[in-house]
């Protein structure tokens, strides 16, 4: 059943999801959990507004709130976690709380920004800027692992929605939403460094949190499921009690 939903992990890129699935797996084992992915075909144009309208299509079929959560690798706002920014931001009555993985204050600071400033400022092939980029997303690799991981990453260049290009990189609003928000990210990331991700200290409100990983790159939630999955449900234990105390409440009223 829908309302048995807690936690909606949003995706924007099918390429990259491969890289969520050790993480969602350990939340499944506590927490009830929905997923809901952007997808988006070449001829077609495509939006923030769209897929904000899409989400919340989506979400019409749950009665309470949800907790949203997404990893930032996907393109500017069309990352997980800026369409889940973007829509906390405007319909905050759908959302309990907010959970950003690997996104920096300034959102638009995707993976994406950091290969085209190299592709800009180096005299590299692509091939040696993806090879780069697979260094600095997931540490060094052996040999048929990274040229794995370069296909990966060529392909989301060429799947994904993305606002950059090597003419122009964009930059988007920063600020927080009204729910709680829980920030993650890795201390040895070099796409979203520690100085990148304390900059949404700025807004935070008491019951916000901010988390660093010891290590994991980019993609810390891959190497380190277990240890992010534990920060994850500590930060929505408070609010998931409190919705269960409230079901209890209201099935003893109906039973009484």
């Amino acid at each position: 059943m829908s309302d048995d939903t807690d936690v909606v992990w949003i995706s924007s890129s099918h390429v990259l999801q491969r890289f969520d699935r050790p993480l969602l797996q350990y939340i499944s084992q506590s927490m009830n959990v929905d997923q809901w992915e952007y997808l988006h075909d070449k001829d077609e144009g495509s939006s923030i507004d769209e897929a904000v309208d899409l989400i919340y299509k989506f979400l019409g079929r749950y009665s309470h709130p949800i907790h949203l959560a997404g990893h930032g690798a996907g393109g500017a706002w069309f990352t997980a976690a800026g369409i889940a920014l973007t829509f906390a931001r405007r319909y905050p009555q759908k959302v309990r709380s907010l959970v950003l993985l690997a996104v920096a204050s300034q959102p638009a600071n995707t993976w994406h920004v950091h290969y085209y400033l190299q592709r800009k400022l180096f005299t590299m092939s692509r091939e040696q800027v993806l090879a780069s980029c697979v260094r600095h997303l997931f540490g060094e690799q052996p040999h048929n692992t990274s040229k794995m991981l370069m296909g990966v990453l060529c392909r989301d260049l060429e799947e994904s929605p993305l606002l950059h290009s090597l003419f122009k990189l964009i930059e988007l609003p920063k600020g927080g939403v009204s729910m709680p928000i829980m920030v993650c990210g890795s201390k040895n990331d070099i796409i979203v460094n520690s100085p990148a991700l304390k900059g949404w200290l700025k807004g935070f409100k008491p019951e916000d949190h901010l988390w660093e990983c010891p290590k994991g790159y980019h993609f810390f939630h891959y190497f380190y499921p277990q240890k992010v999955c534990e920060q994850m449900l500590s930060f929505w234990q408070p609010y998931h009690l409190q919705s269960m105390l409230t079901s209890q409440l209201v099935f003893q009223n109906l039973t009484n």
